[in-house]
């Protein structure tokens, strides 16, 4: 048997995931828009055989800030539109794949399918959708809408815009076209499946005007670790992006979710696991750490009392450097990480606001500092002992930490046996070893087969 492999991916936010990277002495402040960066960092991400890239979007400008003034120092506001991107760095790369957010409150069945037929093509089968319910109220605003939806509707919404996406995939068998010049007919009307959903959200009738994608469907990511999440990423879930701060959370977390895949009779080890966290590395220890003080130091308190508000309210009428008081808001965002902002208040008393605007400086995700080789330890503790199946690395700012991850960490890696030296396939499900779903007719036709095949001969 091969030897498990770490999967990883990069996970893209803005000019850097860190609160405080873009105003580091070295970060290009332009990174966010800046098409050229993109693709030399997509060409050397596949250089370094990364399985992927990976946005996490919104359809907002997503900040509480109380007012423009307090908005203003918040550098996530110019993003690409993660599929037009997608679609220019696939261009310039030939393995590696791309996974790009799209919401399905937002976002209607078609539009969706038809957006990753299309793309799934276009790249030769290099893609994956993030599955996402959408959290901010700010998106609820730009889509007529005075409020964002509650949350358990927006995951019944989900599961069933998930079912009218996969049937719209499968409207068309994968040999359904057959173009036949001699008798002009252009596909066999037998192998289309018109999917004709009617539910208690969608009325889809299709077809699909595409053809079915390359992967069948491409890879499905879903980013909910709430309980509705976990059951969503139970049933539909190829890749579980999540965030984990310790690697007795991974663990249980991770045998929570393979729990969900079995519950739904699916294979546990075709589902992957994979956290988010944020590398600081220096050349030795205290260079890292003097990097993530000076990093910390450049989170701006307006920033990180907005990104407080979903979880806690209003606190910028407390001391900074004061205790963070017990008011933790009643929240239809993100509840698992609201959640686990509030054990660690709890398990911490004198917890400083300040402090817990510093917890937060990497959007919530795990950091680790280090140098390539204890950050590598700590992966591979992870790893080793079914924490994940891999990682979403999230660089603070751009270019230089990313570019250290290629150079140094993907080698340490490598040398200890835990990630790939180069692609094992084509399309990002060979890469990640995910089968292709056959087509849903093919598989009940293969069905009764095999229950033909296994009965037992009358005897005369």
């Amino acid at each position: 048997m091969s030897r498990r492999m770490m999967k990883l991916g990069l996970n893209l936010v803005a000019n850097g995931a860190h609160g405080g990277g873009w105003r580091m002495p070295e970060a290009h402040l332009g990174a966010a828009m800046d098409i050229r960066m993109w693709k030399a960092l997509a060409k050397e991400a596949e250089r370094a055989r990364f399985h992927f890239m990976f946005w996490a979007d919104g359809m907002a400008v997503r900040s509480s800030a109380a007012d423009e003034r307090q908005l203003s120092y918040d550098s996530r506001i110019d993003v690409f539109e993660p599929m037009t991107l997608l679609s220019a760095l696939s261009a310039v790369t030939e393995r590696m794949g791309y996974i790009a957010t799209v919401s399905t409150t937002y976002y209607e069945p078609f539009a969706i399918a038809r957006l990753f037929a299309s793309l799934d093509h276009i790249t030769e089968g290099r893609t994956g959708w993030n599955v996402v319910t959408s959290w901010s109220e700010q998106e609820a605003l730009n889509f007529n809408r005075d409020k964002h939806m509650e949350h358990a509707a927006r995951y019944r919404r989900a599961q069933e815009a998930v079912d009218v996406i996969l049937g719209l995939w499968d409207s068309w068998q994968d040999d359904a076209f057959i173009r036949d010049k001699a008798t002009g007919q252009y596909f066999d009307p037998a192998k289309l499946h018109i999917p004709d959903h009617r539910g208690e959200h969608f009325k889809v009738r299709g077809p699909l005007n595409a053809r079915r994608p390359v992967q069948g469907y491409p890879v499905i990511v879903q980013a909910g670790s709430s309980g509705p999440g976990q059951d969503l990423a139970g049933r539909i879930a190829e890749m579980v992006y999540t965030m984990q701060k310790s690697c007795a959370a991974a663990q249980a977390f991770y045998a929570s979710v393979k729990g969900q895949v079995v519950a739904h009779g699916r294979d546990p080890d075709k589902v992957l696991v994979m956290p988010g966290m944020m590398p600081i590395m220096g050349r030795t220890m205290q260079e890292a750490r003097d990097r993530a003080e000076q990093m910390q130091a450049l989170i701006h308190p307006q920033l990180g009392l907005a990104a407080l508000v979903p979880a806690f309210g209003d606190l910028s009428g407390y001391d900074l450097d004061g205790p963070v008081p017990q008011m933790l808001a009643d929240t239809n965002s993100v509840k698992s990480e609201h959640a686990t902002l509030a054990k660690q208040v709890a398990a911490n008393g004198s917890m400083t606001i300040r402090e817990l605007i510093h917890q937060r400086s990497a959007s919530g995700h795990h950091v680790i500092v280090g140098t390539p080789q204890s950050i590598a330890d700590e992966m591979e503790e992870w790893f080793v002992n079914r924490g994940c199946d891999g990682w979403n690395i999230l660089p603070p700012y751009f270019p230089g930490p990313v570019t250290e991850v290629f150079d140094q960490l993907i080698p340490e890696l490598q040398r200890r046996g835990l990630f790939h030296t180069d692609y094992e396939g084509v399309t990002l499900r060979e890469n990640l070893g995910l089968a292709r779903p056959d087509h849903p007719a093919v598989r009940r036709a293969a069905a009764a087969d095999s229950r033909l095949s296994m009965r037992v001969p009358e005897r005369r």
